[in-house]
């Protein structure tokens, strides 16, 4: 092990493109810090990102990464036994503060474990791990880590980070020139359709963009699932996750009734693994319908949202461009955003007899803001669907903070006395 951290101090890290998360380390209160996330979407760059911050203020001894990855590495329970010896040896067992970035650590066996006692042992050697969404899940710290780890989840680009991955500087408070209008449409359209992996924004041409998505979706399918959770019904996997790529909405009864009438036996119980396996290997995620009644939650049909709009693009059956699909996917993808950052939020959908509310955004016991999502709300009949199922809303939920996201269409209005906000989308997405 001793030419890795050798060779690590003569490399460092790589030039990088800087993304908005910012880690934070408690002075007080000593955590093993993990990065998770859907595979490609820049887990690695930001452990580079982290080591560059901590750089400012700690010896550019006293930090360390090392890659399982790496085919010299024995993948054995020796190799990591004398990872921590050896770094005492090269550099010392003092008072130095150590950071140790340990890049998919879950390749290793018994990795946990190892970790959760050199964790206990060593006060002088701060963590920071990454591994594959399929094997570090927030969801599925394993035991030895519970209440020692913290997570940060790792989406692809927010359109802020896209922006700047493209070299676009922003104005403040979007003081925008008619040209700078113009590129932000045109890169919007582009993040719209292509979506925010790191690789895919930076790679041309399109063609190109296209093998890189279904590439990630099939390294998903067969680590992720298949291999992970040893599925044998792969063809029925398959099918279930077409069916999931070009809905809107997941009924497992429904699901079934669709299976048996294609001749294929699919159970409930395996349908709600499959459902499972794609959420956490973070393929998409599901929303459920806002009820103050679990079995209602349970009963409805559930939203299904995708992690990154180019599997849409790539994956689905698609003769027209379906713009609203795309911004309420979108606009999605962002609330989880924020969620990653405050746990506290809940995302919910609201629908009754006569209307529906795309989202339903609840923080504690309180619900804080009512979401629409319409891509071109200039149409009588479309403003008045969506305004009266936000006022219908509004009254139920005793939330008075409405928004309605749009193409174009800027503007505060008041209908029955309650205010009602419309927002560009990009506007949105920048704020």
């Amino acid at each position: 092990m001793e030419f890795l951290f050798k060779e690590w101090q003569d490399i460092w890290i790589p030039e990088l493109k800087e993304r908005e998360l910012e880690v934070k380390i408690s002075e007080k209160v000593r955590k093993i810090i993990t990065f998770t996330g859907i595979r490609r979407s820049g887990k690695t760059y930001m452990m580079f990102q982290f080591i560059k911050q901590l750089s400012e203020n700690v010896p550019k001894e006293n930090i360390f990464y090392i890659n399982f990855e790496d085919e010299r590495i024995e993948k054995t329970k020796e190799s990591l036994t004398h990872l921590i010896p050896t770094l005492m040896k090269l550099y010392g067992n003092s008072d130095k503060q150590y950071f140790l970035f340990l890049d998919e650590i879950q390749i290793m066996p018994d990795w946990s474990q190892w970790l959760r006692r050199v964790y206990d042992s060593y006060r002088n050697i701060n963590f920071v791990v990454s591994g594959s969404s399929s094997k570090l899940s927030s969801r599925e710290i394993p035991t030895e880590l519970r209440g020692r780890a913290l997570n940060y989840e790792i989406l692809p680009l927010s359109f802020i980070e896209f922006l700047k991955f493209k070299g676009i500087e922003l104005e403040k408070h979007f003081e925008h020139s008619e040209r700078k209008m113009s590129i932000l449409k045109r890169e919007l359209d582009d993040y719209i359709e292509n979506g925010g992996f790191p690789e895919v924004v930076l790679e041309d041409p399109v063609s190109n963009k296209k093998k890189f998505v279904q590439e990630y979706f099939r390294t998903m399918i067969s680590r992720d699932m298949i291999e992970r959770h040893n599925v044998k019904k792969v063809h029925l996997l398959n099918d279930f996750l077409k069916l999931l790529i070009n809905s809107k909405e997941f009924s497992v009864n429904k699901s079934v009734n669709i299976f048996r009438s294609q001749g294929k036996q699919a159970g409930k119980e395996t349908l709600i693994n499959y459902m499972k396996y794609a959420e956490e290997s973070y393929f998409c995620f599901f929303i459920p319908i806002f009820s103050y009644k679990i079995k209602d939650q349970m009963r409805y049909s559930h939203k299904v949202y995708f992690t990154d709009n180019s599997f849409i693009t790539n994956l689905s059956l698609r003769f027209l461009k379906n713009s609203g699909r795309f911004y309420e996917n979108l606009v999605a993808i962002e609330l989880i955003r924020k969620k990653t950052i405050d746990p506290m939020l809940e995302i919910y959908y609201w629908k009754n007899k006569s209307g529906e509310v795309d989202f339903v955004i609840k923080r504690g016991l309180k619900v804080k803001q009512l979401i629409q999502v319409c891509y071109d709300i200039t149409y009588y009949d479309v403003k008045k669907r969506e305004v009266e199922a936000l006022l219908d809303a509004s009254k139920e939920l005793k939330c008075n903070e409405l928004l309605v996201i749009t193409n174009e269409n800027e503007s505060i209005e008041y209908f029955e006395g309650k205010k009602i906000k419309f927002i560009p989308l990009w506007k949105w997405l920048l704020g």
